[in-house]
């Protein structure tokens, strides 16, 4: 029997059902679950959260006579559904960047948790993470380079939790990008936020070990694919995509990935997306043995490694992101260096650009952003911050947005 309470009314030991407001604006990643810490209580009424709704068949009721008014609690077989979603209204990305930072808070602290429960041997819920990957695809709508590029800006110990996330938003643009429809992409999204749950059992000092690892090491590191893939096989509510993907994202066309060694024709779609989803995410983010690469460097690199992915997925991932993704750091044909800030709308090559430094003077120039659609400017290739002595170039296109 589940209630609809006023959270001045929520107690220890009540089974949490849902919550009657948005995903952003209660305290936890996921819901359905018996209180138990006091300070659960405290963060429910810090929030905007007004009511949730309890199970009383799995945990406490309200006590007797608690309720100052029958119209306080509502009593159903099962929660009405909720109003349908309006349709996301596009976005500037510094009007995206504030709430994308937040879903990423969020979503580490989701993925973590997930680990924790794949450790101590618990079965992994997708249903439970679903609303995540709904608030990811959500954003993604709004402003696709928003969430996607401040999802790679993670520090090294972040990495294996931030990753997931990173990984989701990136499918859920290719999905789209491949006309895939929702519930497709919403598939593409939950793979892409579960592919790596096999890491969970890897010893953490050899997934951020910070030298090159061992050939023992690194045959250790392989195994997490199948791990992963039997997690998920006790799991509730796993959809074949998700656990194809995380078995088999790191195969590649030419026969030569594994665990399988499959050729092109073996790989199903959405682990050729995963394949190149994952891949890009990892060289640019900072590891704890290297730095992340330049985001078009990347991009150029991924190009030229024959073999490794499919060519139309390639090309369509290259089509959503950008050759010059949020992030790269490019010289304009005048002499100007500045970082991508925003994709152009009608041509991957005109994207917006802040410039804040020139090379014919050696020189930091006041800041400026340039639309090269709207402007005799072009780019005229790719730079390497450090041959000119720039650091910490992410500020200029994240700035005081997170």
């Amino acid at each position: 029997m589940l209630k609809k309470i006023a959270v001045e009314h929520v107690r220890l030991g009540m089974h949490l059902q849902a919550f009657c407001g948005a995903w952003l604006d209660h305290p936890f990643w996921r819901t359905k679950f018996v209180l138990t810490d006091p300070n659960d209580i405290t963060l429910i009424l810090a929030s905007t959260i007004k009511e949730v709704w309890i199970d009383v068949s799995k945990g406490n009721d309200l006590v007797a006579g608690e309720a100052s008014s029958p119209s306080e609690t509502i009593t159903f077989e099962e929660i009405p559904p909720a109003p349908q979603a309006s349709v996301q209204e596009k976005a500037s990305f510094s009007d995206e960047a504030k709430r994308a930072a937040r879903i990423c808070a969020m979503g580490k602290e989701a993925v973590l948790s997930m680990f924790q429960e794949a450790r101590m041997g618990n079965a992994i819920e997708a249903e439970a993470a679903a609303p995540l990957v709904e608030e990811i695809s959500n954003s993604v709508l709004r402003n696709q380079g928003a969430l996607i590029s401040l999802a790679r800006l993670k520090t090294a110990d972040d990495y294996t939790y931030m990753h997931s996330v990173a990984v989701c938003a990136l499918m859920i643009a290719l999905a789209r990008k491949l006309g895939l429809d929702e519930e497709q992409t919403r598939d593409a999204g939950m793979a892409g936020l579960l592919h790596d749950l096999g890491k969970a059992f890897i010893p953490i000092e050899v997934l951020n070990k910070p030298g090159k690892l061992t050939n023992e090491e690194f045959k250790l590191v392989k195994t997490h694919p199948e791990k992963g893939y039997k997690l998920l096989l006790n799991g509730k509510g796993i959809s074949e995509v998700t656990m194809d993907v995380c078995l088999h994202h790191h195969e590649k066309i030419d026969g030569s990935g594994y665990p399988k060694g499959l050729n092109s024709d073996s790989i199903s779609l959405y682990a050729k997306m995963g394949a190149v989803c994952d891949v890009y995410d990892a060289i640019t983010s900072n590891r704890p043995y290297k730095a992340g690469w330049d985001p078009a460097e990347s991009i150029k690199r991924m190009a030229e490694w024959k073999g490794h992915f499919d060519p139309s997925v390639l090309q369509a991932f290259v089509k959503s992101l950008g050759i010059y993704p949020i992030g790269s750091f490019v010289r304009l044909e005048s002499g100007k260096l500045g970082v991508v800030v925003e994709q152009g709308e009608q041509s991957l090559l005109k994207p917006k650009i802040r410039v804040f430094f020139s090379t014919k003077s050696q020189a930091y120039i006041q800041p400026e952003t340039i639309d090269l659609a709207r402007s005799a400017e072009k780019i005229a290739g790719r730079e390497d911050a450090a041959k000119w002595g720039i650091k910490d170039i992410d500020r200029y296109w994240v700035g005081d947005k997170t």
